[in-house]
């Protein structure tokens, strides 16, 4: 029996096989560009350095295959089948693996730029130093992936779940991430500056040196949370959860932390030079060498907070209170 593998165009044979399926077959370094694999048995197979841009694999079993350096530039991958499959460096750039299954994949060092991995499982995926810029990610399963060194500048992970997923280091530049998951996920020394983090689940990550500059932390779940040393300056955590956060050296200038939560925070040596944190609940927070300098602390709740003596001039100035002498 003989398997043809045709161009998904113009139907012309562009390589003939002897079997059942492709299942194991040396395809390394093959021309498959615009080839026709609709649900094709090519697990195990060595697809390194193989050229399949533009080929049709919709449904595809590649379960363990070999797609080393493999150039699959737009090539169609919805619902294939990709477990453990080694994409080391392979060029995935606008591809379609959308609810493909990608479960414990090697993508190191692949280029996924503008990639529509939208549902797809990537869960315990190594995704290190990963293009991912631009890509569409939304509502796709990332749960202790390696996404360390990762680029996902400006990339849509709305809904997504990185539940202790590493993204230390990782660009996330202007990326959307409301709603997603990453309860206990590593971002530290990650840059989130200008990204979404709005109603998103960080309840105990470390964020530890992260720059969120003019984030969007809107009602987000921050409690537990390491910030410390972090960049939150003009970033928007009005009526967040940050209850039990580490916040101590964290730069919160100018920020927006009206109704929020920081009951039990940590805000040791925090700069909070003109920061709103009126409404905000610090029952019980550490203010100690905190810069409250132009603060807004009206109607907050400062019971039980710990301040140093030499702060009490700046936090009568924060509550916008006036104190008549005798």
């Amino acid at each position: 029996m003989k398997i043809q593998i045709k161009n998904k165009k113009t139907g012309k044979i562009i390589k003939e096989f002897e079997g059942s399926d492709l299942s194991g077959a040396d395809l390394s370094g093959a021309d498959l560009s615009e080839a026709d694999l609709l649900g094709a048995d090519l697990s195990e197979a060595n697809l390194s350095g193989a050229n399949l841009s533009g080929a049709n694999l919709l449904g595809a079993n590649l379960l363990g295959a070999n797609l080393f350096e493999a150039n699959l530039f737009e090539a169609n991958l919805s619902r294939a089948d990709l477990l453990g499959a080694n994409l080391f460096e392979a060029n995935l750039s606008r591809a379609n693996l959308s609810g493909a299954d990608l479960l414990g994949a090697d993508l190191s060092g692949a280029d996924l730029s503008g990639a529509d991995l939208f549902e797809a499982d990537l869960s315990g995926a190594n995704l290190f130093e990963a293009d991912l810029s631009g890509a569409n990610l939304f509502k796709a399963d990332l749960s202790e992936a390696n996404l360390s060194e990762a680029d996902l500048s400006e990339a849509d992970l709305s809904g997504a779940n990185l539940f202790e997923a590493d993204l230390s280091g990782a660009n996330l530049l202007v990326a959307n991430l409301s709603r997603a998951n990453l309860s206990e996920a590593d971002l530290s020394g990650a840059d989130l500056s200008g990204a979404d983090l709005s109603e998103a689940n960080l309840s105990g990550a470390n964020l530890s040196g992260a720059n969120l500059l003019g984030a969007n932390l809107f009602e987000a779940n921050l409690s537990r949370a390491n910030l410390s040393g972090a960049n939150l300056s003009e970033a928007n955590l009005s009526r967040a959860n940050l209850s039990r956060a580490n916040l101590s050296r964290a730069d919160l200038s100018g920020a927006d932390l009206f109704e929020a939560n920081l009951s039990g925070a940590n805000l040791l040596v925090t700069n909070l030079f003109k920061a709103d944190l009126s409404e905000a609940s610090l029952f019980e927070a550490d203010l100690s060498g905190a810069n409250l300098f132009e603060a807004n602390l009206s109607r907050a709740d400062l019971s039980e907070v710990k301040i140093r003596i030499n702060q009490k001039e700046q936090l009568i100035q924060s509550l916008h209170i006036q104190i008549e002498d005798d």
